[in-house]
C-alpha cells in the first residue's frame, strides 16, 4: 500500500504543472506569429523571442505577481523600450507599452 501511495504521488508530481509558477511564465504567441518565452530572472520576469525574424531578442522585463505586472517592453523591430504593463487573462496576455504615458499600444499574446 505504501509503495502504491508513493507511486501515485510521484506520478502526480511529474504530470501536474508547477503550482509556484507565476501565470506570466511560459510561451506566448505574439500577433506577428513569433513565440516569446517568459522566464523568471532574479526578482523579475524576462521575455525573449524564441522563433521568427526577431529570434534571440529581449522584448521586456516585468515584475509583479498574480495577474498584474509592470516594467518595460521593447519593440524588437525598432529596438525601442517603453514603460509597460501586462495582465494575464486566462490563456491571454494583454501587454501595453507607453511612450510618455500618453501614447500607448496594446497587444494580445496567446499562450502556446
Amino acid at each position: 500500500m505504501r509503495q502504491l501511495l508513493l507511486a501515485i504521488t510521484a506520478i502526480a508530481a511529474i504530470t501536474s504543472p508547477t503550482l509556484s509558477a507565476e501565470p506570466i511564465v511560459g510561451k506566448w504567441r505574439a500577433p506577428g506569429g513569433g513565440i516569446v518565452k517568459v522566464t523568471s530572472c532574479g526578482n523579475a520576469y524576462c521575455a525573449q523571442v524564441i522563433t521568427g525574424e526577431h529570434k534571440g531578442k529581449s522584448v521586456g522585463q516585468m515584475s509583479g505577481a498574480g495577474v498584474e505586472y509592470v516594467g518595460t517592453v521593447t519593440d524588437p523591430r525598432e529596438d525601442r523600450t517603453y514603460n509597460g504593463k501586462a495582465r494575464v487573462e486566462g490563456g491571454r496576455l494583454k501587454l501595453t507599452g507607453c511612450a510618455l504615458k500618453i501614447f500607448c499600444k496594446t497587444q494580445i499574446w496567446v499562450r502556446v
